[in-house]
């Protein structure tokens, strides 16, 4: 199975960004162990902190399944809600942090409603369960 892991704006400084919420493991690292657990899988990662570059990655339609942390645009983004609504393909949304905890803007998600399911609040093991559920 090929699975596309897509990261919003700002994860590309895990490790470093605010780690007593999102820990001190770069993506990277990270993906090397998933790629050690997972190796029946194909993973591509892809991020960046500009929602069409996102939406253009999901519309190249290379990867059976999407486990998809859209950063801040989870909450505003009717873009990539959009998008994700046109694939006819598992899509799971992760969150590293409990966004319901979390300040009021951030637990509302335009996005989820367009996924099969959410995970939040699992920290980096999150992406790791997303990819358990996809047999």
């Amino acid at each position: 199975m090929k699975v596309l892991i897509i990261n919003g704006p700002n994860l590309n400084l895990l490790g470093t960004r605010e780690p007593e919420i999102y820990g001190t493991v770069s993506m990277e690292a990270y993906l090397k162990n998933l790629k050690s657990e997972f190796q029946t899988h194909e993973l591509k990662y892809y991020q960046s902190n500009i929602e069409g570059e996102l939406i253009n990655r999901l519309q190249e339609d290379d990867f059976d399944a999407v486990v998809i942390n859209p950063g801040a645009f989870t909450h505003y983004s009717y873009a990539i809600a959009d998008c994700l609504k046109n694939i006819r393909k598992p899509k799971i949304e992760v969150h590293i942090s409990n966004i319901y905890k979390r300040e009021e803007f951030r637990q509302k998600s335009v996005t989820a409603a367009c996924t099969d399911a959410v995970l939040s609040g699992f920290g980096m093991d999150g992406y790791r369960l997303a990819l358990l559920s996809l047999k």
